[in-house]
């Protein structure tokens, strides 16, 4: 079956969703959007406000800052796949609970086995810490990896794994921006690979 089809399928599944009491509280659940033939994938942890508003991933304050570091390295959001490890947005944006990850990750994991991108970039601490462990790598915390790429294999080919900070993190502490500029520089050298 084709791409679409199936991320299709998924993304219906998704919006009819109950396997946690996120399910239950939103108002739309936030499967991803961008191409389904990126080769870059982003991971964020959980929908906002603005994404339960709209639908969409990374629309609110962070998602600008997203688009900022996407456009300093020449891409834009539909060259990229864009999703959260949590389809639902958590009440009063909350971090996402090990049961809500649990519940929400096949979802991720069968929209990574579609796309089959060459490089994952988690944002943020929740989700390098599910993708990591997903991959068999032990997380450290985010600032200590941040940047650092990881390499593994999968039934589809060679995944390269580069965490960074949450884009959220420019907006609160101003002086972490200049580090995610430098990762989003260090991912676009990994394209050239």
């Amino acid at each position: 079956m084709p791409k679409d089809k199936l991320m299709k399928k998924l993304e219906e599944k998704i919006r009819n969703c109950r396997r946690c009491p996120l399910g239950q509280l939103r108002i739309n659940a936030v499967p991803g959007s961008g191409s389904y033939d990126a080769e870059i994938m982003f991971v964020g942890e959980a929908p906002g406000y603005w994404e339960d508003q709209k639908g969409l991933p990374f629309v609110g304050r962070a998602g600008k800052v997203l688009d900022e570091l996407l456009e300093g390295i020449g891409l834009s959001r539909e060259d990229v796949y864009i999703t959260n490890i949590v389809k639902c947005r958590p009440p009063g944006n909350r971090d996402p609970t090990e049961e809500e990850i649990k519940a929400c990750s096949p979802y991720l994991d069968r929209q990574i086995d579609i796309i089959r991108p060459r490089v994952i970039v988690p944002l943020g601490r929740h989700s390098m810490g599910y993708i990591l462990r997903k991959f068999g790598f032990e997380p450290e915390p985010i600032s200590k990896i941040h940047g650092k790429v990881f390499e593994t294999g999968t039934l589809f080919g060679r995944i390269l794994i580069m965490p960074v900070y949450h884009p959220a993190v420019a907006l609160y502490r101003p002086a972490l921006k200049e580090e995610l500029q430098k990762d989003f520089q260090r991912l676009k050298n990994l394209l050239k690979m």
